[in-house]
Formats: C-alpha cells, structure tokens, sequence
C-alpha cells in the first residue's frame, strides 16, 4: 500500500512513517527541506518538497496514495507569533482534506486532539462531547477549528475519512514541553507540581497503533478517542519518584497559585522570552484543568489497548537519564 503521511518529520508522524515502512508499506511525505529528513530517506520514505500551506505542493506527492495519514499539526505553548497556527492547523488541513477529496484516495486518518474539549472540569468526556467556550490555547483553538469546521463538514460530505482524538503523548524522541518538565524533573530544577491537573498519557507507540488500527478498522466518518489512561501530574511523578530515585518537587500549587503566576508569567512574556514550561499560556493550561476523555469507543471497535502509565514512563525516564548521565537511584 502507498501511503501519503503529513508531519513524518515530527514525534508521531515520524513513528507512524517508520511503522509503516517496517509493516512494508510504500511512505511518501513532504518536507519544506527535503535535504533535512536524510534519516526518513534512509528508511526508504519518499520526501517531496512541500508544505501544508501550499495546496498544490502536496498534489504530486498524494496522487496515487491508497491512504492520507493526516498527522502535522502547529503544537506550542507560549509564543508571542501564534500566526502559523491557523495556517498549519486549519488552512492546512483544508488543503490536505481537499485534496484528497480531488484525488479520490479511498480513505484517511485525521489526528485531531482531546485539547479540542478544553478543560472538562473533572468529566471523563467520551466522541459525543461537544465544547462551546473559549479555549487556553492557540493550539487548542486551532485544533478545534479544524476539527469541527474543516474535518467533520467534510466527512458529512462524504470524504471517507477517520478522526482519531489523542490526549497527552510521551516517549522517545518527544520535543513538547512535557520533555523539558521532565529534564527538569530529573536535574531537580522543576519548581512545583499544579494540583488536580489531569490528563490522559499515551506512548507514542500506542499513539502510532491507535492510527494504524483506524485506518485498518475504523469506519469512515466516525471519531475515536485515542488517548492512554488518566493520571494526575502529581500521580505520574510519585511514579517518577519511585522509578529514578529523584524526589518529586515538594510544592504543589493549588489552580489558583498556578492561574496568578500565569498572569504574571504572561505580562513577563510580552516584554522578555521566557521557557516555554513557565510561558504564561501553558501556567493556565495547567491550572488545576484536566484534558480527559474515555477510549472505550476505541477498545471496544477498534481493539485499541494502550499500555499502563506505569510500563511506560519508566523507559522513556530512563532514557532521559541515560542522556543526562544520571544514574537511578533505586
């Protein structure tokens, strides 16, 4: 099978792209420098030039494809340029889904996110929640917008297409903020723990399977939740605790503390760069919020199992140990 990938050069899509390839599968991507994916054409992967924003750069590569893996996407927190957001996240999705709409390819797997839904305050929301209100991010905003004015328009339409919904994905490889609090972790520099802040942890193998399995099962038109069991931060870090012998952080900031160092950490941020981990946006995604969502859709049609926090994190902790050259403690 031919498979058109978007976003091979990033943490899934590049995962997925070397699964494929491993499964024996004939990859094509793009990239805006070709001569920087040296290790996707190592693989075998065909990399075009290209980019999201530009339609017709796209044309070449997909015609043909028996499948469109719609995984780039803009992911930051704290920028003071959130332009390419919408170019990326919504523009470009238009293009990728119209696309292959022209070009008739059978079927598609669009990677949307649980961050669509904002904070759910506690609820565990399953496909059918639906969320109205203002978001915590530019990313979450965006992610949004593609979903339910670009995405399922066009599913109603008939585009043969699968939307999967992942929460928070961790493993090796990962370049997000999550990576930088875990370093931080590890070198005893992280500050605090937010209280109450949940969210649903996948590894990114998992993440890779989960859209493997819709594009093999799923039914057109319909949404899967993708995401991994939920924990607390404060829960993942005793885990981390236990794993590497480093102490998780004592201070643990109840929403309120966090949502006024947000404030503040925004106000900083206008003026003077700040790390991403303490950006004022990403303090106020942080803020006692929970991003949770039930994959028992997935499990259920598409037999979708992710691993336990507790097989996971530890690989990717001692990885980021190894890399340090910090020794576990236990």
């Amino acid at each position: 099978m031919r498979y058109f990938v978007t976003g091979a050069t990033g943490f899934i899509g590049g995962r997925l792209a070397r699964k494929l390839v491993e499964m024996g599968h004939q990859v094509v991507t793009i990239a805006r420098t070709p001569e920087k994916a040296g290790d996707l054409v190592a693989l075998g992967v065909e990399v075009h030039k290209g980019d999201l924003t530009d339609k017709e750069s796209m044309r070449a590569p997909m015609t043909g494809a028996d499948g469109v893996y719609h995984v780039a996407a803009w992911y930051k927190l704290g920028e003071r340029d959130t332009s390419m957001a919408q170019a990326i996240n919504v523009d470009g999705t238009r293009n990728v889904l119209e696309l292959m709409r022209d070009l008739g390819v059978p079927k598609g797997v669009y990677t949307s996110t649980l961050a669509i839904n904002s904070d759910t305050h506690g609820q565990v929301v399953d496909e059918n929640y639906h969320f109205e209100g203002k978001h915590l991010s530019e990313y979450d905003r965006t992610k949004w917008e593609a979903h339910y004015r670009v995405a399922v328009p066009m599913m109603q339409q008939g585009l043969p297409l699968v939307i999967v919904m992942p929460g928070l994905v961790y493993g090796e490889g990962d370049t997000s903020s999550l990576r930088q609090m875990f370093i931080q972790y590890l070198q005893r520099k992280l500050p605090l723990l937010p209280q109450k802040t949940a969210l649903a942890w996948a590894h990114v193998d998992d993440i890779v399977q989960g859209h493997l399995l819709a594009m093999e099962k799923g039914k057109p038109g319909e949404t899967y939740i993708i995401a991994g069991p939920v924990h607390t931060f404060i829960e993942a870090y005793k885990l981390a605790e236990r794993v590497t012998g480093v102490p998780a952080p004592v201070v643990k900031a109840s929403p309120t503390m966090v949502k006024i160092m947000a404030g503040f950490m925004g106000a900083v941020g206008k003026i003077f760069p700040v790390p991403e981990t303490m950006a004022g946006e990403t303090l106020r995604a942080m803020a006692g919020t929970t991003y949770i969502g039930s994959n028992a859709k997935a499990k259920r049609e598409l037999g979708y199992n992710p691993r336990p926090l507790e097989e996971g994190l530890p690989e990717v902790l001692l990885h980021e140990m190894e890399l340090l050259g910090i020794k576990p403690k236990n």
